[in-house]
Parts: C-alpha cells; sequence; structure tokens
C-alpha cells in the first residue's frame, strides 16, 4: 500500500496518538492514500454506510473487526486530503481507552494493510505536503510539552507562523537584492539601474540588525521552552536536597544527617509560578577521600559551568567555612541566588559577608517552607519574560540558532567584502550564502538529513 510523496514512495502509515496509558478514549491514527480502504476492511458503521462513502469532516459510530471477531464500539473520523493534518487522506478511530483493546485495533490495522509510523513521521507529512513550515512543525512538540503559560504562548506564536514570518520578511530582502544584483550583471545591455554600493551597504546593515535582534531572543527564548537549567550547590548538609524536596513536593533527594549522603547529581523539572526550574541536586562541596563522593564533588563543579542559575546554599546557623569561601570564588561572575537556609536559627553566618558577593540573596527555612515565595518572586524578577514579545518570534532551539548564527557570519562577511572594495560578484555569493542558511532555518530550502534530525525528536504517533 504505497503512494508518491516528492518523488519517494510512502506507505500508509499508523499508530496510536494518545499516551500509551489506561483512559476514557484511545485514538488511532491512520494516513496515506490507502488509508480510507484499509479502514473499511475493519469498520461496520451502524448506518449501514461506507466508509469510503463518507465526506471528509465526517464521523461514524459503528463496531471495529478483526475478521470476523468484534473488538469494540467506536466512532471513525474521515479527513480527505488535503485538508487533513499531513494533507492526505486521514482516519482516525476513536475507541475505549484500554492499552490492550487499543493496541488490538492497532494490530488490526496493521495486519489490513498499513505499516507502523515512524516517530514524527504525521506532522512531517505535514511538512513536506505543504501543509506547516519547519519552524511550525517543531512548535507542535513544543506545545505538547510547554509546563507553563509562557511557554505555551510561545509556541502556539510559532505553531502559528510567527517566527516563520519574521525570518521570511528578512530572506525576502535578501532574495530581492539577489535578484537586482543578478539582473544587472547578466544583462549588461538592457537599461536596469546599477546596484550602488553606499544603497547595498545600507541594505546589508539592515539585515545584520535584523538578525541580532532575532538572535537576541534565543536565551529567553530557550528557558521559556525549556525551563531554567538550574543547579543547587553548597556543601554537606546546608539544606541542598532538603531545598530539591521542598520544590519538587517529595522526596527526590535522601536527607540524612550524615555528611555526604548525596553522591551523584539528582535532576527534576519543578514549576514556580510561571518559572520552569530543571533543578540538579548535587553532592555536597568538600575536601574528601571517598572516591565516590569525590567524583560526586567533580560532577558538582563541572554542573555549574553551565548552568543558566546557581542556588548557593549557606547554613544560617553556622559560621562560614573554607569550603563556603571556595564555592564563593568559583561563582564569581555566574547568574546565582545565595539562599541563607535554617532561617529558623540563631543567625550565626557572616552575611555582609554574603551581601558583598551577591546580587541575590533570599533566607528561607527549607524544612518549613518559610520564604519559598521569596524565593519565587526573586526568581521572577530575574527571569521575568513577560516583556518578550512571543507574537513577534523567538527562536527557541539550537538547530535554528545554529542557521542564524551562520547567516550573520555570512552577512557580515558581505558587508566587510563591500567595505574594502571586492567586486560584486563576490558580495552576491556571500549575500546568496546568507539567504541559503535563512531558507533552511525555515524549512524552504533544506537537506533530508535536517528534516530527518528534526522529526527524530518527536513522539510516535503525532
Amino acid at each position: 500500500m504505497v503512494q508518491f510523496l516528492g518523488g519517494v514512495k510512502v506507505s500508509t502509515i499508523t499508530a496510536i496518538a494518545t499516551p500509551h496509558a489506561v483512559g476514557g478514549i484511545s485514538v488511532i491514527r491512520i494516513s496515506g492514500e490507502n488509508s480510507i480502504e484499509i479502514a473499511n476492511k475493519m469498520f461496520k458503521a451502524s448506518s449501514g454506510k461506507s466508509v469510503t462513502e463518507m465526506q471528509g469532516y465526517s464521523c461514524s459510530y459503528g463496531k471495529v473487526f478483526d475478521d470476523e471477531t468484534e473488538l469494540d464500539d467506536a466512532v471513525l473520523t474521515v479527513f480527505r486530503a488535503p485538508k487533513s493534518y499531513t494533507g492526505e487522506d486521514v482516519v482516525e478511530i476513536s475507541c475505549h481507552g484500554g492499552i490492550f483493546i487499543t493496541n488490538k485495533i492497532l494490530r488490526t490495522v496493521i495486519s489490513v494493510g498499513a505499516i507502523p509510523a515512524e516517530a514524527g513521521e504525521f506532522t512531517k507529512r505535514a511538512f513536506l505536503n505543504g501543509k506547516l513550515t519547519l519552524t511550525q512543525a517543531e512548535a507542535v512538540m513544543d506545545l505538547i510539552s510547554s509546563q507553563g503559560e509562557q511557554s505555551h504562548k510561545c509556541a502556539v506564536s510559532i505553531h502559528e507562523g510567527a517566527l516563520f514570518k519574521r525570518i521570511k520578511s528578512i530572506s525576502d530582502k535578501l532574495v530581492t537584492l539577489l535578484g537586482e544584483l543578478g539582473a544587472w550583471v547578466d544583462y549588461p545591455e538592457e537599461d536596469i539601474p546599477a546596484v550602488e554600493a553606499n544603497n547595498l551597504l545600507v541594505t546589508l546593515s539592515s539585515v545584520l540588525s535584523a538578525l541580532k535582534a532575532t538572535a537576541a531572543t534565543y536565551d529567553s527564548g530557550k528557558i521559556i521552552r525549556n525551563g531554567i537549567d538550574t543547579v543547587i550547590v553548597g556543601r554537606p548538609n546546608v539544606g541542598k536536597s532538603t531545598l530539591m524536596n521542598l520544590l519538587t513536593g517529595y522526596e527526590r533527594s535522601i536527607v540524612t544527617e550524615i555528611a555526604g549522603t548525596t553522591r551523584d547529581l539528582i535532576e527534576e523539572s519543578v514549576r514556580l509560578g510561571d518559572v520552569v526550574l530543571k533543578l540538579c541536586d548535587t553532592a555536597g562541596i568538600r575536601q574528601t577521600d571517598d572516591l565516590v563522593e569525590g567524583a560526586g564533588v567533580k560532577l558538582a563543579y563541572k554542573k555549574l559551568e553551565n548552568a543558566d542559575l546557581i542556588l548557593a546554599i549557606f547554613d544560617n546557623s553556622l559560621e562560614l567555612k573554607h569550603e563556603d569561601f571556595q564555592l564563593i570564588e568559583k561563582l564569581i561572575g555566574k547568574k546565582t541566588i545565595a539562599i541563607i537556609n535554617k532561617s529558623d536559627k540563631e543567625s550565626l553566618i557572616d552575611k555582609d559577608f554574603i551581601s558583598e558577593n551577591f546580587n541575590s540573596i533570599v533566607e528561607i527555612s527549607a524544612k518549613s517552607g518559610d520564604g519559598i515565595e521569596k524565593l519565587k518572586d526573586k526568581l521572577e524578577e530575574i527571569f521575568y519574560t513577560n516583556d518578550i514579545d512571543v507574537s513577534a518570534g523567538v527562536i527557541v532551539n539550537e538547530r535554528q540558532k545554529r542557521c542564524l548564527d551562520m547567516a550573520i557570519t555570512s552577512i557580515k562577511e558581505a558587508i566587510s567584502a563591500l567595505e574594502i572594495g571586492e567586486t560584486l560578484d563576490a558580495v552576491t555569493v556571500l549575500i546568496d550564502e546568507t539567504a541559503n542558511f535563512l531558507l533552511e532555518l525555515t524549512g524552504e530550502k533544506t537537506t533530508e538529513a535536517v528534516v530527518d534530525e528534526v522529526f527524530s525528536h518527536f513522539c510516535v504517533g503525532k
């Protein structure tokens, strides 16, 4: 059961489109030119109407069969090409949400002609059939995985085409410019105005500014999409694991009075208000002869290097120790919130020294939960993302950032070439290169390898 998509043989595919768990309803999706015929082999409508007679955007109640064996009663929905998610004929079977019966129906669909879909294959076909741009397709998984208001708004905006429109408005300027340069070079006998170097420089400079402004959204976009990569550090028994458990809402880290209990990295995502933290609890910072604990301390220091945020924990009830001073020295220049824990105990810590070394300080009791609202407020103050206009288009992943960085490098080289008097032919090559990077970003001009990489991160059934 195959068809051709872009000159490539394509099978009719199927997968479970709902979570693989017990629920009220499960949906089995079929897509491809033979999807309606396949569904017709296994579904009998109560009305007696054949699936092949159904119009697009219509539903039918009936029963699903495996040969003569009745499997379940279900609602079957037909979407006819090109007015479907994938742009192909699509059938969705909504059955009872048991794991066994859902898998049984899926196996029946396969037995009568479909093949199992690969990860993201439905959305990949939507992209290849022109139903979505590549940036819109990437936003599909962002919509599914969004954990807060801002990440949801950002994903919706990109899915509606905000980033595509922003990049296309820039690439269109370059394409128009390339057309003018090409016409002037290829048809010298025609009465075509020459491209003035000064005017060209103005246009390229405006394009560079637009690219830089777009690239500047990456850090905020990444945080909105993925959350804040946050590391909890401090010497043993200052309350790191207690804070981890408080923020996650359950005993994620083992808490004891024995120093060195946490030896490995313990990771979890939590949401405070609209700020998502990708938390990592680390081994207590101290000198140790224990090889395993020592390896944990090295991991903790390594984790600090790439963190978006560090929560440095200090014990309010004790004077600062050598390990505290070492840690403070390593945190110079890093985005850090100093948390003075055990605020319910008599204070012996040198708060003035902490204030001299950190701009953001919060006093809490991780054991009782006192002060957690202050921590939440401080996080929102530091990572306040409501001033980011996600509707204008935001860069949210490494692929998009890489394309943009290469486009910026190329346009800078074009400007430099123009300023030192290189020929317009040389400048044109660099402008063309810049445009190609932007077209790769939007998916208008990209390789099969890039497309496969994008959709490999999708779940099966989407």
